[in-house]
């Protein structure tokens, strides 16, 4: 479908149209070519909702990269984090000696990037940081060191994008976010 009629118009309110989200994409991909020049990029992407994201983001970069997907779950269908931790998919590469970039979508309480972002740095790898398009510092209940950051954003519940709600809305090409979550 690609709009918003997926669900009932009257409880979203667009947040970023697809240009928005391009620019923003742009930019921060513009930001890792100039700080990983010359270097290979081991992209460790957490699924499900970052894979729209991954697959713009790395369009734009000028860098040998691979590409690893982790799928770890916090959430469940609830629409706040459970915060335990579960891995479904984890990494396949060896990241030793490595510069490891994780990217994310979205990060609202931070418990699983923390996770993931301890566990990719116990296997020892050259350097490690984290992207994220978008970030809700003000949810944050665990530090993480986010390096690169599209948006910090208000507490709201977005779908669009890759983000959904209930698994529904993922192929929306803007960011909405719920005004009357039930």
């Amino acid at each position: 479908m690609g709009t918003i009629s997926q669900l009932d118009e009257k409880n979203f309110t667009k947040y970023l149209n697809r240009h928005e989200i391009d620019a923003i994409v742009q930019s921060l991909a513009n930001q890792i070519n100039r700080d990983y020049e010359g270097k290979s990029l081991i992209l460790v992407t957490v699924l499900k909702g970052a894979f729209v994201f991954i697959s713009d983001f790395i369009r734009h970069l000028k860098l040998n990269t691979e590409v690893e997907f982790v799928r770890l779950s916090s959430y469940g269908k609830a629409l706040t984090s459970s915060g335990t931790v579960t891995i479904i998919k984890d990494i396949q590469t060896d990241i030793r000696g490595k510069h490891v970039l994780i990217v994310e979508e979205i990060i609202d309480s931070g418990r699983t990037l923390k996770f993931l972002y301890e566990r990719i740095k116990n296997a020892n790898p050259a350097s490690i940081e984290i992207a994220t398009l978008l970030d809700k510092t003000s949810k944050r209940v665990v530090e993480v060191p986010v390096k690169y950051t599209g948006r910090v954003i208000d507490d709201q519940f977005l779908v669009g994008y890759g983000l959904d709600l209930e698994e529904r809305c993922r192929n929306l090409p803007d960011i909405y976010y719920l005004k009357y979550p039930n």
